[in-house]
């Protein structure tokens, strides 16, 4: 079953591994250990590492199993007329349509385990610490998840199960081996986040923790606006990553905002009072939920544009 399992997995494109659900307790201590050792900005680890579940759900409350799925993603691009010209700017990897992904991803692994009676249920855990240590991939020097195959360009979706695993794939926390002697990353990365004086990442200076925030909250000044280069998130360090060589330039278009709705959507109008087909436009584009930060993020890269 287990070996059928992966191997569904793979038919879909996915690539995924299982270890035992008693290594919940370590994946808590990954997280809580960093901070008791003060390696953790408190307002970051405040509004993006306290909703991990690390109990078994009450939908299986005897969970055997975790599994971790990696989804390929490509970059997508969205582009907005302004000044009569296309400006195209970029969503990174894992930030559109994760919900349905992560669902499509839980229905194919329903349906394998459905013969030996067992259930799955989405599981809130660490996925990149999940992932690591149970040898779907590595980390970089930059602290994302690289996967053979799909470099950094993939989702990761974690799963409770009641399969059991008496096998374990589980290991030490493992940085690519190329990263000992490369400093790509490093040497791009705008905010200095990146360091080597310690593996774990200064988060609190990633472009990503900052344009993630509420539209109303303004940039450190200590960003220079020439170094956002994302609607959300940041691609600095992916882009001239080597492992990335392969699926970097994986882009695939998305909607296309006329110089109108463009306007529109930097006045920071929530999403009940635009227009309904843009709107609508925003929910294809999965962008709806954004609606709140991209006045400001759209703005910053659109000055460039004039500037340029």
């Amino acid at each position: 079953m287990r070996q059928k399992l992966l191997a569904q997995l793979e038919e879909q494109g996915y690539k995924g591994r299982i270890v035992s659900a008693e290594h919940l307790p370590e994946l808590q201590e990954g997280i809580e250990g960093h901070r008791s050792q003060c390696l953790f900005d408190e307002e970051l680890y405040q509004e993006y590492l306290t909703g991990f579940e690390f109990n078994r759900p009450d939908s299986v409350p005897k969970a055997k199993s975790l599994i971790v799925v990696a989804i390929p993603q490509p970059s997508t691009r969205i582009t907005f007329r302004w000044n009569g010209e296309p400006v195209p700017v970029l969503v990174p990897p894992t930030y559109l349509h994760w919900e349905e992904t992560d669902k499509r991803v839980e229905d194919v692994l329903a349906e394998a385990l459905a013969p030996a009676g067992c259930r799955v249920a989405q599981a809130r855990l660490p996925k990149k610490l999940l992932a690591v240590r149970g040898g779907l991939g590595h980390y970089g020097r930059n602290n994302i998840s690289y996967v053979p195959g799909l470099g950094s360009f993939h989702r990761l979706a974690a799963f409770y199960s009641d399969l059991p695993y008496p096998e374990d794939n589980w290991q030490e926390q493992q940085m690519l081996e190329k990263c000992q002697t490369c400093s790509a990353c490093l040497r791009v990365c705008p905010t200095g986040a990146i360091t080597s004086e310690r593996f774990l990442i200064r988060a609190e200076r990633c472009i990503t923790f900052h344009n993630e925030k509420s539209g109303d909250v303004p940039f450190p000044s200590w960003i220079s606006p020439s170094s956002h280069n994302c609607l959300v998130g940041c691609l600095h360090c992916q882009r001239v990553c080597p492992e990335n060589k392969d699926v970097v330039q994986w882009i695939e278009d998305g909607e296309e905002l006329s110089e109108e709705e463009t306007a529109q959507l930097l006045e920071g109008l929530p999403l009940d009072r635009l227009p309904a087909a843009m709107a609508d436009k925003l929910q294809r584009a999965d962008l709806s939920g954004l609606v709140d930060i991209l006045p400001r993020n759209l703005g910053i890269l659109l000055a460039r544009v004039r500037e340029d």
